[in-house]
């Protein structure tokens, strides 16, 4: 028979529960998976597409300067177009979990919708890294201080997907990622193209 001591541990089942929640919570946040989504053959897919959007397909993957005004001229510029911005950033797990649905819906309707990106409380080299293992076919604003967040009002959390409509006015706001491609684009039917 063991003693006390020579006993093996026992944790007791709440314990072990919680040290189980945190393992998943934690690598949930910021843990790279280690997988990249490979991106849709955007040049066929957006072949053809406006002088206006064709230039943001131009500048995909591009990191964008000027702040809040050069994003606001952008979507000015834009005005005959819906328009979907995506706030997001690299060390954002929810982020790299959405990213394959707009991988996908920017390829599917980007000869008919503006997409842009806001990389927010982010550094350059970060946002460059991520967007080379995640490509899309649209440039994104650096956005360090969330001044750029600021202008469609997404300055609490990640991700946030705003929507404006042909006239240039926001429709709506999402809060937090897109869990599939089937939901963001029925979103985008509903709020861009509706």
């Amino acid at each position: 028979m063991l003693d006390d001591e020579m006993a093996p541990k026992r944790f007791p089942l709440s314990f072990i529960a919680v040290l189980t929640w945190l393992t998943v919570a934690l690598t949930g946040c910021g843990g790279d998976d280690g997988s990249a989504t490979a991106a849709p053959d955007y040049d066929a897919k957006l072949a053809g597409a406006p002088p206006k959007l064709a230039r943001l397909h131009d500048q995909a993957n591009d990191l964008l300067g000027g702040g809040a005004d050069a994003f606001e001229a952008r979507l000015a510029d834009l005005r005959g177009f819906p328009v979907v911005v995506n706030k997001w950033a690299s060390w954002c797990g929810p982020c790299r979990l959405e990213f394959p649905h707009f991988q996908e819906v920017s390829a599917d309707y980007g000869e008919r919708v503006a997409f842009i990106g806001v990389d927010s409380d982010d550094s350059d080299d970060a946002a460059a890294t991520f967007l080379s293992r995640y490509p899309v076919p649209y440039p994104s604003y650096s956005d360090p201080d969330q001044q750029v967040a600021e202008v469609f009002g997404a300055t609490r959390g990640f991700p946030a997907t705003a929507f404006y409509d042909r006239g240039g006015r926001l429709v709506y706001l999402k809060q937090g990622p897109y869990t599939d491609s089937a939901q963001f684009e029925a979103d985008l039917r509903k709020y861009a193209l509706g």
